[in-house]
């Protein structure tokens, strides 16, 4: 009589184990064992932590091992439970692993796959099949795009500050070297700049090729500032000027959720210069996008505080730019749309699944978080935030008409900003280690995808792939031509750059504009 020993395994957290009854079934490409109760006389089983070996007989040899049914039943109480992983030894001696990693509530039946990776055409046997075809019409139930577009959807001070020095209040729980000299600096020209590098919000700053006529800066006006005995217009064609506009700002209505504090929003445009000691240093403020008589334009020359003033507007507007755009929407709400259609369209079993999952496997659950109590009505956005009661609603819609699929592309959306060039702008980090981190991203990516896509057609004939990537263009992203995003993907090429996207953008792009806020904001 074949015998099979089944290894269990429960997670260690804390309540992992159980004392409820638990069912084991191996299906096999032959057949099916009994129903077998996994349970060792004078033994707890399935503590926490604990990892248990049973001996599973059958009749007959169910054949090679494709599936495993858990069935959990009340004991006493309900009593969850945390399976890690189940291993299978075959009578043969091969093992066979397949990974679990979830509770199991209720009285709950579970069927899990091996672990192996395998693309639609590697299955050939109906069981596999109809198991990857029910595991996705369950997520697809489960998983809705339909309340998902992107267009729908902190607080630490309530009161005024009346002294600069107030600021040093927001770093009273902070103790690290950048955050301590930023505190120190803040009010300096060079750290102004230096931000727009390599601050929390590195995304805006972008090489000036002509000034916008709304912005009527001119040699005189900018002259103490320039250092090579250029005109603005030759510094500007020697490639020493770049620009920042907050232009989609412009219009947004400001917070009104509380009567008694009138909010404002600025939509402002700052020139920057790169000196002869490659600092990039602002040299003209406007904060607002029409120009005239009642907008005027800021210079270092104005009185100290005037033009104090003006950089704290700019670094206002860079919040709500950062906060809303940049951080919320190109990488929260993006990633959100190609995690759920991954969990809608791709199996577990698919290698493109395992790739993609660490990398998105929190968002929906702390974007839920967000929609509960940051950007909900009276949430504290509508608290704390200029942009809240609506604004910043506002501002994703209009952010989301200029979005593109190829500015999550980071060497794309380098050069599209005129930044690319090291010799011309050194000491852009986001920029430099950006790029070594998305060429090692590529790298691992593609030696993944060509181990199971060894040829376009492989690519053009993965229907689950397919589907996948319809589902964040037509569902995901309400079917909008205008983004770029592809319907289909052909070749392997464009599957390494999409599948590169994405975990860039919900991992090493989110770490760029998320975490410098402990030491910028």
């Amino acid at each position: 009589m074949p015998s099979y020993t089944v290894t269990v395994a429960t997670g260690s957290q804390w309540f992992a184990g159980t004392d409820d009854y638990i069912y084991l079934t191996l299906v096999g490409s032959e057949g099916c064992s009994e129903r077998t109760l996994l349970d060792k006389a004078f033994y707890n089983d399935f503590e926490r932590g604990a990892v248990d070996s049973y001996d599973v007989n059958v009749a007959e040899d169910v054949g090679e091992i494709q599936l495993v049914k858990i069935e959990k039943r009340k004991y006493w109480v309900q009593d969850d439970w945390y399976c890690k992983y189940i291993t299978v030894k075959t009578p043969a001696g091969d093992y066979v692993e397949f990974p679990c990693y979830r509770w199991v509530s209720d009285e709950q039946e579970i069927v899990l796959r091996d672990g192996t990776a395998r693309l639609p055409k590697d299955d050939v046997t109906q069981v596999a099949k109809q198991h990857r075809r029910k595991e996705l019409e369950e997520r697809q139930k489960l998983y809705r795009m339909e309340n998902l577009y992107v267009n729908r959807f902190m607080h630490m001070f309530q009161s005024s500050w009346s002294d600069f020095a107030d600021f040093e209040k927001i770093f009273l729980r902070i103790s690290n070297t950048i955050s301590e000299y930023v505190m120190q600096h803040w009010q300096e020209d060079f750290m102004f700049g230096y931000q727009y590098l390599n601050g929390c919000n590195p995304v805006m700053i972008q090489k000036c090729t002509k000034l916008p006529d709304k912005f009527p800066v001119t040699t005189e006006m900018v002259d103490c500032s320039l250092e090579r005995n250029l005109t603005l217009e030759e510094e500007i064609k020697a490639g020493n000027v770049y620009i920042a506009d907050y232009s989609l700002l412009d219009g947004v209505s400001a917070n009104s959720t509380d009567p008694c504090t009138i909010q404002y929003l600025a939509a402002p445009i700052c020139l920057l210069y790169k000196n002869l000691q490659n600092k990039v240093l602002p040299i003209a403020i406007q904060l607002a996008q029409t120009p005239g008589e009642n907008n005027p334009i800021y210079l270092p020359s104005d009185e100290k505080y005037d033009w104090l003033l003006a950089k704290i507007w700019v670094r206002s507007s860079d919040f709500h730019i950062h906060q809303t755009v940049t951080h919320l929407l190109r990488t929260h709400l993006i990633s959100e749309v190609f995690g759920i259609a991954m969990y809608r369209q791709l199996p577990a079993v698919h290698p493109l699944f395992k790739l993609i999952l660490p990398h998105v496997k929190f968002t929906i659950a702390i974007n839920t978080k967000a929609r509960e109590q940051l950007i909900c009505e009276c949430g504290l956005f509508d608290k704390a935030n200029a942009t809240g009661g609506g604004g910043h609603v506002q501002l994703v819609q209009r952010a989301m008409k200029q979005f593109k699929f190829s500015s999550l592309c980071f060497p794309e959306e380098i050069q599209m900003r005129g930044v690319d060039s090291k010799e011309e702008l050194p000491y852009y980090l986001y920029r430099d280690d950006g790029n070594m981190v998305w060429e090692a991203t590529k790298s691992f990516v593609s030696d993944v995808v060509n181990i199971y896509y060894d040829s376009d057609e492989t690519v053009s004939t993965d229907v689950e792939l397919q589907a996948f990537v319809k589902d964040v263009s037509v569902f995901g992203l309400n079917g909008n031509e205008d983004l770029g995003f592809p319907k289909t993907i052909m070749t392997r090429d464009k599957l390494i750059e999409y599948v590169t996207v994405i975990i860039f953008v919900a991992s090493s792009q989110h770490a760029a504009v998320n975490f410098g806020q402990v030491h910028y904001t």
